[in-house]
């Protein structure tokens, strides 16, 4: 041994010999075979340890814990499940735990049945928490196109989360959310959890979740020394394939044009880092032009932290390294599979391949001990900043007083309705049919598969909740009497019993079809093949609607779009709203709208596709269409086909206008940009120009103001989402339709009006994507559009 080593080694020796020697004489009972937290300041060794004194930076605190560790304890951590460092009083830490919208049953981080002992192990029975706020679905939340909600959605979880891990129900603190990946394609599983299609959208969702979970303001101020959570923005980048046709996220090799990686995969990531402050990146599965995401370079090291200066630690999908070598064959040894994420940057696996071949690695000189030194400052760095090394972390700060009384509170569980309700999307509304008149001398029935189920409401990734209500139960709550039917003999509905319903319908006055889809239809490792409804369930709504004597309510629950285009084209069908998966409070919710008790104002979050479009290969990444084959493009930017819905439709029971009340400018000269690239001085410009040669002063002093007058025309006070759009005057180079470039969700009583002000940046919002994936900016008419108000900006040069 050396003699650096002993010296590191022997006060250890000696805080255990004491402390044996306590046990021996009953001065204490017993040593903990595992410390129950880091730095406890009843160890004696803690004061020499300079990792921890908390007076000192992270940085240096870190390099010094970093410099203790010996090679083993070194690579021991690169797991998610980083075993405890006894000798040093380090615990062990457990990485994976999820939140998406709500503290999650999934991961191995929280429990809602025991307490974790300082060994990690469960002890069942012993659990104060037993179920947690469980929110909407996001693509639903995303419907309401308000970043304060999403911010105290998320604000919520992390209380709720520390409450769990300060009661022993938590082992960790990092959870692995948001979900911001492009709901590309509508087939596609996972599309539930992410806030749509829409790069801006999804870009605003991530930065609100993100502040809201590690404790900072909405502005992105920090509120506290230490986090008050750890959020992860996940899958980096272009996921969105999980298993279709027998193609799987494990070997998809997503091709990938520069253009399409610059303004759509890649801004919600940026923002994540760039304006959240994301302390964690979360590496796919899938191939992007040929290389893992994990073992990607360009994206780990020079895009994430080189270009948006990212500060944290970058985990792999679960078993993403072994996938390297074993089914991709991009290593030919699982040695070069840990070589190639390790020097690529990734910093923890979920999973223990890394763990298992890191030392023949080191000793094939594939990897350094910089490699891991580099991995383990990461790692280390946000459990400090988290507070996990200040002693006892149910201690510190403001963090200590929240207790279990804090989980399903009322004022939690009252916000998962509002954002239910705030959410849910009326799609079609012939004659005024809804609301629907909550007179006694009315009778009702409400018929369908997903009309009395409790766990549909939740999505996937979900926890146990507070409580749930079906949308049967709730409906219940207005109007007694109400028959119920499930019609199918379940979502798939491969049997319905149609004469029975049929019945049911010809003898009251209204019916209300809960119909759509569930986790047997679209999931993780699931993506449909289809957009229709499963089984017998269209000929059931066409039934049902024939025999009934009123125009009838079809209620929808799903993640993805569906095509209802002949449901949306029957007028025997009054009325379809749309609730995603709602969360614990969605049968609440949709009984509210249903009754009138709240003013829907939803707008969807993606573009509902009509049933042909699953003949487009889910494998074609590209998002702008091609006439040269008839590919018909992705998403409201780029899609030139017929839609079922648009996206951003969303009506009310009441009706709103717009207006442009006034723009600070509406003519700009790219004559600025010479102040940037000389060779421009004099030249007639006539070619788009990069943005990275604009000036300063041209990005700053171009930029406007647009203030945007809505009025609530209706007789029915409402809370409305505002969306902002941009359009060219003529589409050139693959430019989009058009483009979200702002949205704002206010309250408006009848007959009010409010002025909202949109800031309008040249370089950010009138500026596209070359092929090159560089973004530019050209001389032409460009248009302001909010509804059917339109304001004319003119760029010359």
């Amino acid at each position: 041994m050396n003699a650096r080593k002993t010296t590191l080694v022997l006060p250890n020796l000696i805080y255990l010999f004491f402390t044996s020697t306590l046990v021996k004489l009953g001065r204490v009972n017993s040593v903990p075979s595992r410390p129950l937290f880091a730095c406890d300041s009843s160890n004696p060794l803690t004061k020499s340890y300079l990792f921890c004194n908390n007076k000192l930076p992270i940085n240096q605190r870190v390099k010094d814990l970093v410099s203790r560790l010996s090679i083993d304890e070194k690579i021991s951590q690169l797991t998610n499940s980083a075993p405890a460092i006894q000798r040093l009083g380090i615990p062990a830490y457990e990485w994976w735990s999820e939140s998406l919208h709500g503290v999650s049953r999934h991961g191995r981080g929280y429990r809602f049945n025991g307490t974790f002992d300082e060994n990690g192990t469960i002890l069942n029975g012993t659990a104060t928490i037993k179920a947690a706020t469980m929110f909407p679905q996001i693509i639903l939340t995303a419907s309401s196109f308000d970043s304060q909600l999403w911010y105290r959605i998320a604000q919520a979880i992390a209380t709720e989360a520390r409450a769990m891990y300060n009661v022993g129900q938590g082992k960790g603190l990092t959870f692995w959310a948001p979900n911001i990946n492009i709901f590309r394609d509508p087939r596609w599983g996972r599309g539930q959890e992410t806030p749509g299609e829409d790069p801006l959208l999804t870009s605003r969702y991530g930065v609100s979740y993100v502040r809201g979970i590690q404790g900072y303001t909405i502005q992105g101020k920090k509120t506290s020394q230490h986090l008050q959570a750890s959020a992860c923005c996940k899958h980096f980048t272009a996921h969105d394939l999980d298993n279709w046709h027998g193609i799987t996220r494990y070997t998809f090799d997503a091709k990938v044009s520069k253009q399409d990686l610059a303004d759509t995969f890649q801004p919600p990531f940026q923002s994540c880092v760039e304006q959240g402050q994301a302390s964690s990146i979360m590496c796919a599965y899938n191939r992007v032009n040929g290389i893992p995401s994990c073992a990607h370079y360009d994206f780990l090291t020079d895009t994430a932290r080189g270009q948006w200066h990212f500060d944290g630690y970058i985990v792999s999908d679960c078993n993403a390294v072994p996938i390297i070598y074993e089914q991709q064959g991009y290593a030919k040894t699982p040695e070069d599979a840990v070589a190639a994420v390790l020097s690529a940057g990734m910093d923890v696996e979920c999973g223990s391949y890394t763990t298992r071949y890191s030392r023949s690695a080191l000793e094939q000189k594939k990897i350094t001990e910089e490699d891991l030194d580099r991995a383990l400052y990461n790692l280390f760095s946000v459990r400090m900043r988290l507070g996990l090394f200040n002693g006892d972390p149910r201690k510190i700060g403001s963090f200590r007083k929240i207790g279990p009384e804090q989980v399903c509170s009322e004022e939690h569980q009252n916000l998962a309705l509002e954002a239910a309700k705030n959410s849910i999307v009326l799609l079609k509304n012939v004659n005024n049919l809804l609301p629907l008149s909550k007179a006694k001398s009315s009778s009702f029935a409400v018929i369908g598969p997903n009309a009395d189920s409790p766990q549909v409401l939740l999505g996937n990734y979900e926890g146990f909740p507070c409580k749930t209500t079906t949308i049967h139960e709730a409906l219940q709550l207005y109007v007694e009497g109400i028959k119920y039917h499930p019609g199918c003999n379940a979502v798939e509905c491969s049997s319905a019993e149609v004469e029975q319903v049929v019945e049911i319908a010809k003898a009251v006055d209204y019916v209300v079809l809960v119909m759509g889809l569930d986790q047997t239809q679209e999931r993780e490792k699931l993506d449909r093949v289809d957009l229709v409804l499963p089984g017998k369930q269209q000929s059931l709504i066409k039934s049902v609607a024939e025999a009934a004597k009123k125009p009838v309510v079809l209620v929808l629950l799903c993640g993805g779009p569906v095509d209802i285009s002949l449901a949306r084209d029957d007028d025997e069908v009054g009325s379809i709203l749309w609730a995603g998966y709602p969360g614990e409070a969605g049968g609440l919710a949709l009984a509210e709208v249903i009754f009138g008790d709240h003013n829907p104002g939803g707008r969807l979050p993606v573009t509902w596709y009509p049933k042909d479009f699953a003949q487009v290969p889910m494998t074609d990444m590209r998002m702008r269409p091609d006439k040269s084959s008839g590919y018909p493009g992705r998403t409201y930017r780029f899609y030139e086909g017929k839609k079922v819905f648009e996206f951003g439709y969303g009506l009310s029971y009441s009706t709103y206008s717009y207006e442009f009340a006034s723009v600070t400018r509406n003519t700009l000269s790219l004559n600025l940009a010479s102040y940037a690239n000389p060779f421009l001085k004099g030249s007639n410009i006539t070619q788009p120009l990069l943005i990275s040669h604009m000036s300063k002063q041209f990005c700053e002093t171009g930029k406007l103001i647009a203030v945007v007058r809505v009025k609530n025309n209706g007789k029915t006070p409402g809370r409305h989402p505002v969306l902002l759009f941009v359009k060219t005057g003529v589409q050139i180079d693959g430019s989009p339709i058009k483009q979200l470039i702002g949205f704002e969700s206010v309250n408006l009583n009848e007959g009010e009006f409010k002025e909202i002000e949109f800031p309008v940046s040249p370089c950010e919002h009138l500026s596209k994507a070359n092929k090159d994936g560089l973004m530019t900016i050209a001389k032409g008419v460009y248009f302001l559009v909010v509804g059917e108000a339109a304001y004319q900006i003119n760029i010359t040069a």
